[in-house]
């Protein structure tokens, strides 16, 4: 008997053993660092709907949540920047404040996350306008897990003078 397949045996079981993969580890999870949310804004969605002259107005924002976590991969901080737009509203319109708020659909919350624009930012001297802004603070970093464990049971609003207790809402909804 030849010793040549002996030896091919023996060589593939050696450098199977020495290899690095082993079927039964797992891969290391990675930590995703950012969430990005839309909200579409209607006043129908106020509670109770918007039902004066800027009923007419809408809005979209794009909400984005960066984390920092530890070694642990526990969330230590987190941020949460904003784009946002408005059409449909009289001329004139403007918005003095944002908020992401707890609340599922058609409840009230209270503010977790304030967004003051700064004043005269946002106006819409034709009915429409935008505003872009970063770094907001969420505050405890526990409501950033909240929010990124369950962002149906978050909403974003915007308020104007006329309407102080908020203009349009819309739901968090994660982006894939």
């Amino acid at each position: 008997m030849s010793r040549l397949p002996l030896l091919a045996v023996s060589l593939s079981l050696f450098a199977a053993a020495c290899s690095d993969s082993n079927p039964t580890t797992p891969a290391p999870a990675t930590s995703q660092n950012r969430f990005v949310y839309t909200s579409t804004m209607s006043p129908a969605n106020e509670v109770p709907a918007v039902s004066n002259a800027e009923s007419t107005g809408s809005g979209r924002a794009t909400l984005t949540i960066n984390t920092t976590r530890d070694a642990s991969n526990q969330i230590t901080a987190a941020t949460v920047d904003v784009t946002a737009t408005f059409t449909g509203f009289p001329a004139g319109t403007v918005i003095t404040l944002a908020h992401i708020h707890t609340g599922a659909s058609g409840v009230s919350g209270g503010v977790l996350v304030p967004m003051v624009p700064n004043a005269g930012e946002v106006t819409m001297p034709n009915g429409s306008g935008s505003f872009v802004r970063s770094g907001f603070p969420i505050t405890p970093v526990d409501a950033a897990n909240s929010i990124i464990n369950n962002p149906a049971g978050f909403y974003f609003n915007v308020h104007t003078a006329l309407n102080p207790a908020g203009v349009a809402r819309g739901q968090l909804v994660l982006t894939p």
